[in-house]
């Protein structure tokens, strides 16, 4: 009788436990949502609006509600597929994908969980839309870092009126890259310079090209170019040494290698993105309907310790980058 109790109390004691733990399980797996994150590549443009996109979903569910998964891909598109297809395998409720190629992958991977893109220029490109309106459609949206880039190249001749020719250093294998330098070529070639373009294939013939560039141009542009984002200090350093001034697609490229820049937030770009991750996972929206978002602001901004190095005075309206 004793040895018939003590079975019985050990299987209901069993059994209880079993549903304790079954019960926080379920609560804790229904009461957030999982994102995963995919960024190209650690620099500080991406870094602010991966943040930007954190914060704003903290903000709106609450950080007990939402479980982040960040990877870093290193800058290579082959550990962007890696990285995705393991947040397709884990079933995520949505992704994030910090640049063009962090994008690519995504779009490739699935047709099912939302995805949305930030510090992606021109969707259309990235994506090879021959019919981009502005919506992407499907399962895919998010946020261009694109500024104004008819104004990028009036500031070439704004700040060097002198300036005859003007290199386009860029890396060859970042699509949107091409598109920028495409268009900044036309204007520039309207207003009667001589533009060169100095395409690179990765950061091991940057220095290179560069070299080549500051040798042969007054003035040199570099896009929002990731690789070039990786690698301001070997800019700065060519280009300094010829005493040629650098103007920059974005403020944290500025920061390293450019005199000046006509910038806009990333930190702003990446909260933008997280609040349209709420209204779809929180909200029921359908990201197939939702247009690409633009920042709303952009900032003209100057580099002091370049201008103090190469004997430049900033034009008015320009502020100075902080923490340079």
């Amino acid at each position: 009788m004793k040895k018939t109790v003590s079975i019985l109390l050990a299987l209901t004691l069993c059994l209880g436990s079993c549903l304790a733990l079954t019960a926080c399980s379920g609560d804790d797996s229904d009461a957030k949502y999982e994102i995963g994150i995919v960024q190209i590549v650690e620099h500080p443009a991406l870094d602010a609006a991966t943040e930007g996109f954190k914060q704003a979903v903290i903000d709106e569910l609450g950080a007990d509600m939402v479980k982040f998964n960040y990877q870093n891909a290193q800058n290579d598109a082959n550990t962007c597929s890696t990285i995705v297809n393991q947040f397709v395998s884990d079933n995520v409720d949505l992704i994030m994908a910090n640049a063009t190629p962090a994008l690519q992958a995504a779009a490739a991977a699935t047709g099912d969980i939302p995805i949305l893109g930030t510090s992606v220029t021109e969707y259309g490109v990235a994506l090879n839309l021959s019919d981009f309106n502005g919506t992407v459609g499907g399962n895919i949206s998010g946020t261009s870092d694109l500024a104004p880039l008819d104004k990028q190249a009036a500031m070439i001749t704004e700040w060097f009126r002198d300036a005859q020719t003007v290199g386009l250093l860029y890396c060859s294998k970042e699509a949107n890259s091409q598109y920028q330098v495409d268009v900044i070529k036309a204007e520039l070639e309207n207003k009667g310079l001589t533009v060169t373009m100095y395409p690179f294939s990765d950061s091991n013939d940057l220095a290179q090209i560069c070299t080549t560039a500051a040798a042969n141009c007054d003035v040199i542009y570099v896009p929002t170019d990731n690789t070039v984002a990786e690698n301001t200090g070997i800019i700065d350093n060519i280009c300094s040494a010829e005493n040629v001034p650098v103007i920059a697609g974005e403020a944290g490229i500025c920061s390293g290698c450019g005199v000046a820049t006509l910038s806009i937030s990333y930190y702003d770009l990446g909260y933008a993105t997280g609040k349209m991750a709420v209204q779809i996972l929180r909200d029921g929206a359908d990201i197939s309907t939702m247009p690409i978002g633009y920042a709303e602001k952009v900032t003209p901004q100057f580099n002091q310790r370049i201008c103090d190095a190469l004997g430049i005075t900033p034009l008015e309206g320009y502020i100075a980058i902080e923490n340079n």
